[in-house]
C-alpha cells in the first residue's frame, strides 16, 4: 500500500465530472490496484476513487506538475495534479484474514446457509464464505435456473453493503464459469438509501426474519 500525503487537484471524468480544487490530502493506492482520496474531515469515505480494475501512468503536466492518470475498466478517468508531496510511504500490509462478524451477524449467516431458500425459492447453496481476491463471499448459491447468486448478509443493511457486494460482483463476473453473477444483499433491516442504491446496480434486497430462521434450526419453537 502506498500512502501519499500531497497538496493535490483531482479531476474525474466519467458518468458524470467532479471536480476537487488543490488542498492537500491523503491519497491511497492499494496493491489491488484502487486509489482513493481522503481529507481529513467530514466523512470517512474517500472523496473520490477508482475501483479496480484500474492502471496508473504517473507523468508530469505542461507546468511541471507531477500527474497521475488512472484509468477504470469502462473508460473513466481520475486525473490527479500533485503540486507539493509532503510524504510518500509504501508499505506490505501482508495477508488480511477478513473481517470477524459479531455473533448474530454471523449466526445469521450460519441460518441462511442451512436454508438459502427462504432468501429466494429454489435457492441452493454452492458454498459459504466463498473466497475472492478482496475478501470471501458470505454465500455462493445457484437459483433454480442454475445462475450464480452471491449473498452478502448484513446485520443491517447500508450503503457500505452494497458496495461491498458491488466489488465482489465485479470480480465474480469476470470468472466465466460462474458469470453472469446476481447480487443479493440480505439482512434484518436494510435502509432506503442502500435499497436504491441496490436497485440501480441490479442487486437484489431480503429483509430478514432472524427469530423465525432460529425457529426453523430449533423444533422446540415450532411447537409455539
Amino acid at each position: 500500500m502506498r500512502l501519499v500525503i500531497a497538496r493535490c487537484q483531482v479531476d474525474y471524468a466519467g458518468r458524470l465530472t467532479a471536480h476537487l480544487a488543490f488542498a492537500t490530502r491523503l491519497l491511497i493506492v492499494k496493491s489491488d490496484s484502487s486509489v482513493l482520496i481522503h481529507s481529513d474531515g467530514g466523512s470517512y469515505k474517500p472523496l473520490n476513487w477508482m475501483s479496480p480494475p484500474c492502471s496508473m501512468v504517473e507523468d508530469h503536466d505542461e507546468k511541471g506538475h507531477l500527474e497521475w492518470l488512472v484509468e477504470g475498466k469502462s473508460g473513466d478517468t481520475l486525473r490527479i495534479v500533485i503540486e507539493a508531496v509532503i510524504s510518500d510511504s509504501t508499505y506490505e500490509l501482508g495477508f488480511d484474514p477478513g473481517l470477524q462478524k459479531d455473533g448474530v451477524e454471523k449466526h445469521l449467516q450460519e441460518l441462511l446457509a442451512e436454508h438459502p431458500a427462504s432468501l429466494m425459492e429454489g435457492l441452493t447453496l454452492v458454498r459459504r464464505e466463498f473466497p475472492t481476491a478482496i475478501g470471501p463471499v458470505d454465500l455462493l448459491c445457484r437459483d433454480v435456473k442454475g445462475a450464480s447468486v452471491a449473498v452478502e448478509v448484513k446485520r443491517r443493511g447500508g450503503i457500505d453493503g452494497v458496495e461491498q457486494l458491488s466489488r465482489y460482483l465485479e470480480l465474480l463476473n469476470r470468472d466465466p464459469l460462474l458469470g453472469p453473477v446476481q447480487g443479493l444483499l440480505a439482512a434484518q433491516e436494510i435502509k432506503p438509501q442502500a435499497r436504491v442504491l441496490a436497485q440501480d446496480r441490479g442487486i437484489r434486497c431480503v429483509t430478514v426474519d432472524y427469530d423465525l430462521l432460529r425457529g426453523m434450526d430449533d423444533p422446540s419453537a415450532r411447537l409455539f
